[in-house]
């Protein structure tokens, strides 16, 4: 299939994008409780540690007698506590007066979330609770970050690997959901098709963007060619909005979702075994010539 000069240059768009997304300046603040779990701290030192000079932490020990400021200039700030002190109760207050995002993170039973919130007097969402302090940071906080520093996601994962699954799959969920309500509103049959497989196109320039893929140029036509001008991507759409013709709009919609959400992780799990670009595309052409509808 012939590759059209506008496919390349609104890929090269993407990526040039992706890339600018990727370079932006990034500032966390850190506080350590001074009578914080060690298996807390070490977790959270493992982690943060900036790949590029775009990413800077601040960090501070809080109950140690020296008077703690919230840096207003921070993107989010992460709280990891211990007996949840009066300065740390009175940062948290400081932080929220600021509208700062700040994720308070306690090693503990998740039963007494609730009550481990209602002493820090902080939003139940941003109290992070769990026994397994790998987890609370590796799983919890990489999605809270995601979630709450979004304009921020591919600088995080261009400067901090262990967010990368995190924003990756926040990737995939808003595009799922993009094709879900497509798929569920479309009128003329096969209309939703472009929009669909351009939406495709764009997640997994977002998931190789968050695991460090080269986005340039050359790397967009080389993307192109893989998949035949995006024809893969195209045979997913057609499987999707034309599975269940007569079942209605409310099926159709779910349908786009759960499909589109399957090439997502399809596709983080080729990313996480250390594959390219081209490679994920590849692999993915392989898995669609054998599916229905074809």
């Amino acid at each position: 299939m012939k590759i059209k000069g506008s496919q390349v240059q609104d890929l090269v768009k993407s990526g040039a994008k992706l890339d600018e997304e990727r370079s932006r300046d990034v500032l966390l603040q850190m506080i350590v409780e001074i009578d914080a779990p060690e298996e807390l701290v070490e977790a959270l030192r493992e982690r943060f540690v900036p790949q590029t000079a775009r990413a800077r932490l601040s960090i501070g020990v809080a109950g140690a007698g020296e008077a703690l400021d919230v840096d207003a200039g921070a993107d989010a700030i992460v709280v990891a506590a211990g007996g949840l002190g009066e300065d740390v109760r009175r940062l948290l207050q400081d932080a929220r007066d600021r509208f700062v995002p700040t994720a308070l993170l306690v090693v503990g039973a998740p039963l007494e979330h609730a009550n481990i919130a209602r002493a820090a007097g902080h939003p139940s969402a941003d109290v992070l609770v769990d026994e397994d302090a790998e987890w609370l940071v590796e799983v919890r906080l990489a999605s809270w970050l995601s979630d709450e520093v979004a304009s921020k996601r591919m600088a995080l994962a261009h400067n901090f690997p262990f967010l990368r699954r995190a924003v990756a799959e926040a990737a995939v969920r808003a595009t799922a959901w993009q094709n879900a309500v497509i798929g569920t509103v479309g009128f003329l049959p096969g209309a939703d098709m472009p929009v669909m497989t351009a939406n495709q196109m764009k997640m997994l320039l977002q998931i190789a963007a968050a695991y460090g893929e080269p986005l340039g140029p050359e790397r967009m036509k080389e993307l192109l060619a893989v998949v035949g001008g995006g024809l893969v991507f195209r045979t997913v759409a057609r499987q999707i909005v034309g599975v269940v013709p007569v079942l209605g709009w409310g099926v159709k919609g779910g349908v786009a979702y759960s499909g589109t959400l399957a090439m997502g992780k399809a596709a983080i799990a080729y990313f996480e075994r250390g594959a390219d670009l081209p490679t994920v595309a590849r692999s993915l052409a392989t898995r669609m010539r054998g599916a229905p509808g074809e």
